[in-house]
């Protein structure tokens, strides 16, 4: 399964990506929330986990863009992001997210959300 990770923190995308390629996942990384959505765009990946604090354009606008284009709508999109007060998940929800995970990241939990959009990823695409 492809991901893209669209993370602007070094430690963390780095983290995640050697995490995640060791589960078997292919994972394309963009550093800020306009290559995310043009990255998005251009491969296509099964599942996009989205910080929401980015720098260019910010994950809650990417979100929209992506759920906005035809191309795109149907990719699943995890918020990673740490803004884990009260409101902040319904705030990813209605930009277009399809889950919400709070930083840190909790590696088992990311990977149940992963799994958990995986049956509907492989419905869309069929």
């Amino acid at each position: 399964m492809r991901l893209l990770l669209v993370e602007d923190h070094e430690e963390i995308w780095d983290f995640l990506s050697r995490r995640l390629k060791r589960r078997g996942f292919e994972v394309t990384v963009a550093t800020d929330g306009q290559a995310g959505v043009d990255l998005a765009r251009a491969d296509l990946p099964e599942i996009v986990l989205l910080d929401m604090n980015l720098p260019v354009l910010d994950g809650w606008s990417a979100a929209r863009l992506l759920k906005a284009d035809p191309t795109t709508a149907g990719i699943p999109i995890i918020a990673l992001t740490a803004h884990a007060m009260s409101g902040d998940r319904d705030k990813a929800l209605a930009a277009g997210c399809d889950d919400y995970h709070p930083k840190p990241v909790d590696f088992s939990r990311l990977l149940a959300q992963i799994e958990a959009l995986a049956p509907n990823v492989q419905a869309t695409s069929a």
